[in-house]
């Protein structure tokens, strides 16, 4: 295919944007109908969410990764260039949206004319405002019979400020109005700031692995101009290679001569190691250094999980994997990690539940690997007291991933735990149900606000904990699905933690300790006794599963034995010869009980260390 010819399209004619929104607003149905618009690809009855690649986002119907593309538009008798990059729009996904518009100069903000302002909405409007970036409402699906386009109009009006006359009204399934889209963004958003004649100066915002080329990395030019044959290096690795290729992405690869400065595209330069393209890299000309750009703050995660091969021998496989996967997602954060019951593998970190549950997919479904995935946790805090601990750690706050980790009461000031403010957009009418699920999960009320007369916004701080497992399921179950749901991090706080340990006939078992909080440690004991109980297999003499806070045992399971039948053989007769053969019986187990030691399979510690989807 022949190269296009970058030059004519000068820095005044580029514009850069993103669509963003809350989930299942249109985002990714309206960059179709752009793309349809401006010719990039050809109409059909069957575009549905071509930007939307990977099978996970096709199976569940959801974006996981911002995907960019190129449009060429002709208005006024100007040809103009716009790089469009389509958002998630999950709270686990917020870390891609803050990355994507670190690479544009303005938004559009998609609203649904029905469901109207989401948590969603709000919090990825204040990223692009904070950016300072010029903000494009548009209302979608107007062509729906419930829709309420004024009513949505008086809500943007009412929390972001924005006159109501600036409301585009469209409906990107049927394309009515989208022209007007594409005019407001070459009208309303400015021209990147940056110029051909300075020294070349990319961003590396996204990047992924082909087995045949390298590393393929996503590129916006801040300044300079790029093209086959250069030599470039990376402010990170302070490495050199050589460009074999550029090009722009219209969803589909286009190699072009040259990009210059203000386009967006990929390059490929020969990168053959996993980790040398950096997200958030600076890439300049060989001899011709500058200031690298500030790069992107690395993401902080807020769920960690254990993931273990099935098999030990596939260990170095699921690390290849890994590694290529972490590419493509970077907002993962892995460590190395060994577990006397699992064997080794990583502690990985990620933004939220959903986003592990799609790594795991795509890690089944992109590498073929299945792995053992364990319950989730968060990082808790301890405050030392102690100097010897203080000496031996170098610091006197250290961070617990694991319950091995946990220090002792007595060597410790304070525990501290992680707290997010969730922001609560909902229905009025079921408010009081969600602020008593919010109570129970040591929720504190920190505002309410009436967006309009049926829709409320509730502010919580909320333990990290009590809802990184199925806080959100609960909140739709409650409020019909209508209830949307969106948290930041907030800091530490003061808590008190303890450590559980479970015992199998009084010995403690290391894999199947937790930290839990006070308040909730009879229910998450008894519920562990409870699923060990099912998953142990019974053995010839008892078994008493308990789980205990220091020396205070605060539930308790007992495993019957098998026994025979001893008295099978007594017909009749006196009881004194039942009793005494029973007696028998019972001072045998006794002392098998004393010498048997519980050996716990590894398949009944995979049942109950992973994650429960049954409940």
């Amino acid at each position: 295919q022949e190269k296009l010819d970058m030059s004519m399209y000068p820095v005044e004619s580029i514009r850069n944007f993103s669509i963003i929104a809350h989930v299942d607003h249109g985002k990714s149905t309206l960059a179709d109908r752009l793309l349809e618009i401006t010719g990039t690809i050809a109409k059909t009855g069957c575009n549905k969410q071509v930007l939307d690649k990977l099978q996970v986002e096709r199976e569940r119907g959801i974006t996981v990764k911002a995907q960019s593309a190129s449009l060429f538009y002709n208005h006024n008798e100007v040809n103009y260039l716009l790089n469009l990059i389509d958002t998630p729009g999950h709270v686990d996904f917020s870390y891609e949206v803050s990355r994507s518009l670190s690479a544009c100069q303005g938004v559009i903000l998609v609203v649904d004319a029905n469901e109207g302002i989401q948590a969603q909405t709000v919090a990825n409007f204040y990223l692009a405002f904070e950016a300072q970036l010029a903000i494009i409402p548009v209302i979608n699906k107007i062509d729906l019979k419930n829709a309420d386009p004024e009513r949505v109009e008086k809500q943007i009006e009412k929390l972001f400020d924005i006159p109501v006359d600036e409301c585009v009204r469209i409906s990107a399934k049927r394309g009515t109005n989208v022209e007007k889209v594409l005019q407001k963004v070459i009208e309303k958003i400015p021209p990147p700031h940056c110029n051909t004649a300075d020294p070349l100066k990319a961003l590396v915002f996204d990047s992924t692995f082909d087995h045949y080329r390298g590393v393929i990395a996503n590129i916006a030019l801040f300044g300079g101009e790029i093209e086959k044959g250069h030599k470039i290096v990376s402010a990170h690795t302070k490495k050199r290679y050589e460009v074999n290729e550029v090009g722009i992405l219209t969803p589909n690869e286009q190699p072009t001569h040259k990009l210059y400065a203000g386009q967006v595209g990929y390059l490929i330069a020969g990168m053959k190691e996993v980790t040398e393209a950096q997200i958030g890299d600076t890439l300049f000309l060989y001899k011709q250094p500058v200031e690298p750009l500030p790069g992107f703050k690395s993401a902080k995660p807020m769920v960690f999980a254990g993931m273990y091969p099935v098999d030990q021998t596939e260990y170095n496989n699921l690390k290849s994997a890994l590694e290529r996967l972490t590419l493509n997602d970077s907002s993962v954060n892995v460590h190395r990690d060994n577990s006397l019951a699992l064997g080794a593998g990583w502690r990985l970190g990620f933004l939220g539940l959903l986003h592990m549950e799609v790594f795991n997919q795509r890690l089944e479904q992109e590498y073929n690997m299945s792995v053992i995935l364990t319950a989730p946790t968060v990082p808790y805090k301890a405050v030392l007291s102690s100097a010897k601990l203080i000496k031996e750690y170098g610091k006197k706050e250290i961070t617990i991933i694991s319950p091995a980790q946990f220090p002792d009461k007595l060597s410790v000031s304070e525990y501290l735990e992680p707290t997010v403010l969730g922001t609560i957009v909902t229905p009025q009418e079921y408010i009081g149900k969600i602020i008593v699920l919010c109570q129970d999960r040591r929720a504190v009320q920190k505002d309410m606000l009436y967006i309009d007369e049926h829709r409320v916004m509730l502010k919580y701080l909320f333990p990290l904990n009590e809802i990184v497992v199925d806080f959100y399921d609960a909140l739709k179950s409650l409020s019909s699905g209508y209830a949307s749901f969106d948290y930041e991090d907030a800091g530490y706080q003061a808590a008190d933690l303890i450590k559980m340990d479970i015992l199998l006939n009084g010995n403690p078992v290391e894999e199947l300790a937790t930290i839990v909080h006070n308040d909730k440690a009879y229910a998450t004991g008894k519920f562990l006794c409870e699923r060990l109980k099912d998953a142990i297999p019974r053995q010839l003499f008892e078994i008493a599963i308990q789980a205990a806070i220091g020396k205070k045992i605060i539930a308790r399971e007992t495993l019957k034995a098998y026994r025979k039948n001893v008295v099978a053989k007594c017909y009749g007769g006196d009881i004194t010869r039942r009793m005494k053969l029973l007696k028998r019986q019972a001072e045998g187990k006794k002392l098998m009980r004393k010498i048997g030691n519980v050996e716990v399979p590894r398949d009944a510690f995979i049942r109950v260390l992973k994650r429960q989807t049954d409940k």
